[in-house]
C-alpha cells in the first residue's frame, strides 16, 4: 500500500501519520481512487473505505488505490460511518479518525494541515472543517446545503448555546473519544449526534476554515436530489428532537434530584 511522503514524528502535520482517514462511500466509482491517492499523498497513515452498498464498482477501485475496504449493507451515512470505526487497526499506532467525503470536496492544503496540527497541540478534542470562511466568495454549495447548514447552525446556537458555522463532513477526532460517545444515529444524524454529545460532555470543538473543493465526479447522494435532500433533512431534523428532549429531561431530572431547601428558622 502507498503509504505517501514520510512526515517527521513532529511538525506541521505530523497527526497524520496517526490517522485512518474513514471515507463512506455509495457509487463512488468515477471520484473514490483519486480521493483515496489524495490523502495518501498529503500523509494519511491509513485510508478505509466503508462501501454502503454500491452497485458499481467502487470497492475494486477502492482497493487498487490502496485503501482498505469495508461492506456495510445497512444504507445510511451513520451505518456506514460506525461500520469503519469497527475492527480498529490496534496495532498500527492510529489515533485519529479522519472523516472525508467519497466525491474530493473533502482535502486539506498543507497550511491547512498545519492548522489543524495546531489545534490538537492546543488540546482540541474535536476538529471540523469550515467551508464558509476562507473564501473571496461564497462556497459554490447548492442552496439546499447552505439553507441547511444555517438552520442546524442556529438550532445548535439555541439549544446548546454554541455558535457553528458550518456542517461539513470532514471532521477529525481521537478515534477512543469516539467511541466512548456511544452515538446511535445510523443516519444523516451522526454528525449532529456527534457535536452535541461533545457540547454537552465540555469537550474542545474547533471549527477552523478549509477550501471548498466542488465534487469531482459523479452526483451527490443528499443535494443532488429530492429525495436525497428530503431523507437527509428529516435525519437531521429527527436528532435534532431527540437530542433537545433528552436534554429537558435530562435538566429536569437534575432538579428533582436537588434537596429540598431548609426552612428558614423563625425571626
Amino acid at each position: 500500500m502507498n503509504q505517501g511522503p514520510s512526515i517527521p514524528p513532529s511538525g506541521p502535520r505530523a497527526f497524520l501519520r496517526h490517522t485512518l482517514v474513514l471515507i463512506p462511500a455509495l457509487n463512488e466509482e468515477a471520484c473514490i481512487a483519486e480521493t483515496i491517492r489524495y490523502w495518501l499523498e498529503l500523509g494519511a497513515a491509513r485510508v478505509r473505505v466503508v462501501d454502503n452498498g454500491s452497485r458499481d464498482g467502487t470497492s475494486d477501485a477502492a482497493r487498487e488505490a490502496g485503501a482498505d475496504v469495508v461492506l456495510e449493507t445497512r444504507r445510511g451515512y451513520g451505518a456506514a460511518a460506525w461500520r469503519g470505526l469497527q475492527d480498529w487497526p490496534e496495532a498500527a499506532g492510529l489515533d485519529w479518525v479522519l472523516f472525508s467525503s467519497a466525491d474530493g470536496s473533502d482535502r486539506l492544503t498543507v497550511p491547512e494541515a498545519h492548522e489543524w496540527q495546531l489545534a490538537i497541540d492546543a488540546g482540541a478534542d474535536l476538529v471540523m472543517g469550515d467551508r464558509t470562511s476562507r473564501q473571496s466568495r461564497p462556497p459554490d454549495l447548492k442552496p439546499v446545503q447552505r439553507l441547511g447548514n444555517r438552520f442546524v447552525c442556529h438550532a445548535l446556537r439555541v439549544g446548546w448555546g454554541r455558535r457553528f458555522r458550518d456542517m461539513g463532513s470532514m471532521r477529525l477526532i481521537r478515534h477512543r473519544a469516539l467511541q466512548s460517545l456511544g452515538l446511535k444515529d445510523r443516519g444523516f444524524g451522526w454528525n449532529v449526534e456527534m457535536q452535541i454529545r461533545a457540547l454537552e460532555r465540555g469537550w474542545s470543538l474547533v471549527e477552523l476554515p478549509v477550501t471548498y473543493h466542488p465534487r469531482r465526479a459523479g452526483q451527490s447522494k443528499i443535494s443532488g436530489n429530492v429525495s436525497g435532500t428530503l431523507r437527509a433533512g428529516w435525519g437531521i431534523l429527527r436528532m435534532l428532537g431527540k437530542m433537545w428532549q433528552w436534554r429537558r429531561q435530562t435538566n429536569r431530572e437534575c432538579i428533582r434530584s436537588l434537596p429540598e431547601p431548609k426552612p428558614r428558622p423563625p425571626l
